[in-house]
């Protein structure tokens, strides 16, 4: 976005108003923003790991906002439902323009053209294998783009964008029915999203505590409604950082594999480390994933046992115990 956002404002063909806020939707760390005038900025990034990112760089963030605001700039999702959403938020925000920023592979090709058919675009500017474009906020061209806050599905509570938002992920639905009957007094699950694993561990009243760690604000929201119970824990929070008031007996996961559009194995590499990092030194790690990834190596070098105890053509299920690196945890 930084190239196609500081050509446009350099060449005076986009102009921002000299007064009021300009809420960013969704930037990503690689984002270069010093284009725009810093001290009126608003990052708007419901994701832990960029939202840490700007506010260390001095930006005003926000998980989510209906504040208005002077311009609002979009950063596309991949998702069309969501991008389509978005641009309608934006508009609703928005008292003067809304600028909207993407790749092509994001589908930003598309999207250009169905705003096309409702309002007046000025640009686009094409650079970087992407494209940006803006348009005078105008909510009542975007009204069947509203999505609804909350949907359903399986009897849960979701949301557009999250993952899984449609039903239960197959891989966490393989895992819950894998796991044993006690797992002990505490219990952890990194990258809970909208709560289905920890749903499933709530009838059992041996359990203690469960902390439920998941990085998209939008999906902790949903599991808060899943998850009545006093026992939960709700924290917002990357994953790979995250530390508990105390070790746990049992971490629970389903770790994402995606960075974007690319597989990216690291982000459950970091997932099984931290799981070590948080367990006692009698603790168990129980996680699914997909079978094509490579975490046996990980695993070893984190576990001192580690077996596969199920699985299909699709995933497998994986149980680890005798963390090595348990005793790096805060108690």
């Amino acid at each position: 976005m930084s190239i196609r956002l500081s050509l446009a404002l350099e060449t005076g063909d986009l102009v921002l108003p000299d007064e009021g806020i300009v809420s960013v939707l969704l930037p990503m760390p690689a984002a270069d923003l010093t284009a725009l005038p810093t001290d009126r900025v608003e990052i708007v990034q419901p994701m832990r790991p960029p939202f840490d990112h700007f506010q260390h760089l001095g930006f005003e963030c926000v998980a989510e906002s209906d504040a208005p605001a002077a311009a609002v700039v979009l950063c596309i999702p991949r998702a069309k439902a969501l991008a389509r959403s978005l641009i309608f938020q934006a508009c609703r925000r928005s008292t003067g323009i809304v600028v909207v920023d993407g790749v092509k592979t994001d589908g930003i090709d598309s999207l250009l053209r169905d705003v096309r058919e409702r309002v007046a675009v000025h640009g686009p500017l094409s650079k970087a294998h992407g494209k940006i474009f803006w348009f005078d906020a105008d909510t009542d061209a975007f009204l069947d783009w509203k999505a609804p806050d909350i949907q359903h599905a399986d009897g849960f509570v979701t949301a557009p964008g999250v993952f899984s938002a449609d039903g239960i992920d197959p891989a966490s639905a393989l895992l819950a029915q894998s796991l044993p009957k006690k797992l002990g007094r505490h219990v952890a699950d990194l990258g809970a999203g909208w709560g289905y694993l920890m749903a499933q561990l709530l009838a059992d009243p041996k359990i203690e505590s469960f902390d439920l760690v998941e990085a998209d604000h939008a999906a902790l929201a949903c599991a808060r409604q899943n998850l009545a119970d006093r026992r939960v824990k709700f924290h917002w929070a990357d994953a790979l950082t995250w530390r508990p008031s105390w070790r746990v007996d049992a971490v629970v996961m389903n770790p994402p594999f995606h960075s974007g559009r690319a597989a990216d194995p690291a982000l459950g590499r970091g997932f099984i480390e931290t799981a070590a990092r948080v367990l006692t030194p009698s603790g168990a790690l129980w996680m699914v994933a997909n079978r094509h990834l490579p975490y046996e190596t990980a695993l070893a070098a984190q576990f001192g046992q580690v077996q596969e105890v199920a699985g299909d053509s699709r995933f497998k299920v994986i149980h680890a115990t005798r963390p090595i690196r348990s005793s790096r945890a805060r108690r």
